[in-house]
């Protein structure tokens, strides 16, 4: 049994997702990983079924019927985790972009550390992005510029998406209450994590943009995060906490 579960949400993920399942459970430190995929058509989904047998007891699928954000699919994930008491939750793309290596650091900033939760950051020491244009390095970079002026966060990679959370920080929030699906949820949680007085840390790593598939960014999942940001700083926190 290992205490530690990765979340990797999927849609036309057909040439990574082998690939990513083996890496992860060929690490020294034993994870769990949960892939939540969205109905892919290109036949993600089965890949993963047919690799359950593989690794029984440490790889599992949830399956979803439509591509509904990536917000969505992490809650659902979530969800799934908090029912089976694991210790530390990750989130991470399928596309190599995040190196399943770097979940072993992620893991001992929560664990050796005291973190509740561990930030992959492509900007604590500089700018540590491999291979994507400047354009999009700009606007990642001055974007997390924008959300630590607005939120007065202390975090320099705000919409990273490659993270580990103690589960007691999760059990902590009301998902019902979780406004974005698109990449401001990496915004929002963090901002909710930060408000409610849980310990972030950030962890340098370095992104690889994907090699192989199609990047599901667009233009107003951008939109989201920049006018988004406002809306939820001006939002009461206490919406946010689990009541029950």
């Amino acid at each position: 049994m290992s205490d530690s579960i990765v979340i990797i949400p999927t849609y036309n993920e057909i040439e990574n997702i082998e690939r990513m399942i083996h890496a992860v459970m060929n690490l020294p430190e034993t994870f769990h990983l949960l892939i939540v995929d969205d109905g892919s058509p290109d036949g993600t989904g089965e890949v993963v079924k047919h690799l359950l047998s593989a690794y029984d007891g440490r790889l599992y699928l949830l399956e979803r019927t439509e591509k509904n954000g990536l917000g969505t699919a992490y809650i659902a994930g979530f969800r799934w985790v908090l029912e089976r008491h694991y210790t530390y939750c990750f989130e991470m793309d399928c596309d190599f972009s995040h190196n399943p290596n770097d979940l072993l650091r992620l893991l001992s900033c929560c664990k050796e550390e005291g973190a509740d939760l561990a930030i992959g950051s492509r900007y604590v020491h500089g700018v540590n992005v491999v291979n994507w244009p400047m354009s999009r390095v700009l606007l990642s970079y001055f974007a997390s510029k924008y959300v630590r002026l607005i939120t007065g966060m202390k975090i320099h990679d705000a919409t990273a998406g490659f993270k580990c959370y103690r589960t007691s920080l999760l059990s902590a929030i009301n998902f019902d209450n979780i406004r974005f699906k698109g990449y401001a949820f990496q915004i929002e949680m963090k901002y909710i994590a930060y408000k409610m007085g849980f310990s972030l840390k950030e962890v340098s790593i370095i992104f690889t943009d994907r090699q192989v598939g199609t990047s599901k960014i667009s233009g107003n999942i951008v939109w989201e995060a920049i006018f988004g940001v406002i809306r939820l700083r001006l939002s009461n926190i206490n919406k946010y906490r689990n009541k029950v």
